[in-house]
Protein backbone atom coordinates (compact mmCIF):
# COMPACT_ATOMS: atom_id res chain seq x y z
CA UNK A 1 0.00 0.00 0.00
CA UNK A 2 1.60 3.44 -1.09
CA UNK A 3 -0.24 6.17 0.76
CA UNK A 4 -0.11 9.62 -0.54
CA UNK A 5 -0.47 12.62 1.37
CA UNK A 6 -3.36 14.82 0.17
CA UNK A 7 -5.11 17.53 2.52
CA UNK A 8 -5.03 17.90 6.21
CA UNK A 9 -8.59 17.55 8.52
CA UNK A 10 -8.58 20.99 9.06
CA UNK A 11 -9.20 22.48 5.35
CA UNK A 12 -12.37 19.72 4.76
CA UNK A 13 -15.33 21.52 5.67
CA UNK A 14 -17.66 19.81 8.53
CA UNK A 15 -19.53 18.36 5.73
CA UNK A 16 -18.55 18.90 2.03
CA UNK A 17 -15.48 18.13 -0.26
CA UNK A 18 -12.37 19.73 -1.86
CA UNK A 19 -10.62 19.09 -4.88
CA UNK A 20 -7.22 17.87 -4.81
CA UNK A 21 -4.65 17.42 -7.71
CA UNK A 22 -2.08 14.96 -7.33
CA UNK A 23 0.18 15.04 -10.71
CA UNK A 24 -2.89 16.44 -12.93
CA UNK A 25 -5.08 13.80 -11.58
CA UNK A 26 -8.29 14.85 -9.77
CA UNK A 27 -9.35 13.81 -6.83
CA UNK A 28 -11.95 14.80 -4.20
CA UNK A 29 -11.70 14.38 -0.11
CA UNK A 30 -14.81 14.48 1.08
CA UNK A 31 -16.21 14.97 5.00
CA UNK A 32 -19.81 12.69 5.36
CA UNK A 33 -22.61 13.94 7.72
CA UNK A 34 -21.64 11.19 9.98
CA UNK A 35 -17.79 12.22 10.23
CA UNK A 36 -16.84 9.28 7.82
CA UNK A 37 -13.77 10.68 5.55
CA UNK A 38 -13.78 9.20 1.81
CA UNK A 39 -11.47 9.98 -1.33
CA UNK A 40 -13.26 9.93 -4.48
CA UNK A 41 -12.16 10.73 -8.53
CA UNK A 42 -13.43 13.84 -8.75
CA UNK A 43 -15.05 13.85 -12.18
CA UNK A 44 -18.20 12.60 -12.65
CA UNK A 45 -18.91 9.59 -14.65
CA UNK A 46 -21.71 10.96 -16.84
CA UNK A 47 -20.35 14.63 -17.27
CA UNK A 48 -16.66 15.21 -16.59
CA UNK A 49 -17.58 17.53 -14.05
CA UNK A 50 -16.06 17.77 -10.64
CA UNK A 51 -18.03 16.54 -8.18
CA UNK A 52 -16.22 18.62 -5.22
CA UNK A 53 -18.25 21.61 -6.48
CA UNK A 54 -21.60 18.91 -5.44
CA UNK A 55 -24.05 18.77 -1.99
CA UNK A 56 -23.05 15.69 0.21
CA UNK A 57 -25.67 14.31 1.96
CA UNK A 58 -25.54 11.56 4.21
CA UNK A 59 -22.67 9.54 2.44
CA UNK A 60 -23.18 10.18 -1.12
CA UNK A 61 -21.91 13.19 -3.27
CA UNK A 62 -24.21 14.69 -5.87
CA UNK A 63 -23.15 16.45 -8.89
CA UNK A 64 -24.18 19.76 -9.64
CA UNK A 65 -24.64 19.66 -13.07
CA UNK A 66 -27.20 17.39 -13.49
CA UNK A 67 -28.11 16.00 -10.51
CA UNK A 68 -26.32 12.46 -10.54
CA UNK A 69 -25.48 11.14 -6.99
CA UNK A 70 -22.64 8.52 -6.39
CA UNK A 71 -22.15 6.40 -2.67
CA UNK A 72 -19.18 7.74 -1.52
CA UNK A 73 -18.41 3.99 0.04
CA UNK A 74 -18.67 2.23 -3.53
CA UNK A 75 -18.68 4.72 -5.55
CA UNK A 76 -21.72 3.32 -7.21
CA UNK A 77 -23.99 5.93 -9.02
CA UNK A 78 -27.65 5.70 -6.96
CA UNK A 79 -29.15 8.62 -8.72
CA UNK A 80 -29.81 9.13 -12.71
CA UNK A 81 -28.29 10.05 -15.15
CA UNK A 82 -25.21 7.95 -14.50
CA UNK A 83 -25.30 4.94 -14.17
CA UNK A 84 -21.05 3.89 -14.28
CA UNK A 85 -19.51 4.34 -10.97
CA UNK A 86 -16.53 6.58 -9.65
CA UNK A 87 -13.01 5.10 -7.96
CA UNK A 88 -13.02 5.29 -4.56
CA UNK A 89 -9.56 5.21 -2.53
CA UNK A 90 -8.80 3.22 0.70
CA UNK A 91 -8.31 5.61 3.31
CA UNK A 92 -6.30 6.70 6.43
CA UNK A 93 -6.08 9.48 8.97
CA UNK A 94 -2.82 10.25 10.56
CA UNK A 95 -2.68 12.92 13.42
CA UNK A 96 -4.28 15.94 10.99
CA UNK A 97 -3.59 14.17 7.47
CA UNK A 98 -5.64 12.92 5.16
CA UNK A 99 -3.88 10.63 2.90
CA UNK A 100 -5.04 7.21 0.12
CA UNK A 101 -4.05 4.54 -1.43
CA UNK A 102 -4.29 5.97 -5.10
CA UNK A 103 -2.79 2.99 -6.87
CA UNK A 104 -5.89 0.61 -5.30
CA UNK A 105 -9.11 2.02 -6.65
CA UNK A 106 -11.74 0.67 -5.87
CA UNK A 107 -15.55 0.75 -7.96
CA UNK A 108 -18.36 -1.05 -7.94
CA UNK A 109 -19.59 -4.19 -7.82
CA UNK A 110 -16.39 -4.16 -5.95
CA UNK A 111 -16.75 -2.99 -2.42
CA UNK A 112 -14.86 -0.01 -1.34
CA UNK A 113 -13.04 0.12 2.34
CA UNK A 114 -14.72 1.34 4.88
CA UNK A 115 -14.20 5.12 5.33
CA UNK A 116 -12.28 6.14 8.62
CA UNK A 117 -14.39 8.42 10.36
CA UNK A 118 -12.61 11.52 11.73
CA UNK A 119 -14.46 11.25 14.84
CA UNK A 120 -12.37 8.81 16.11
CA UNK A 121 -9.14 10.19 15.41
Amino acid sequence: MSLEPLISLSQLPDVGAVPVDVDGRAIAVVRAEDGSIHVIDDTCSHAEVSLAEGEVEDCSIECWLHGSRFDLRTGRPTGLPATKPIAVYPVTVEGDTVLADLSAPRTAPFSASPAVSSKEH
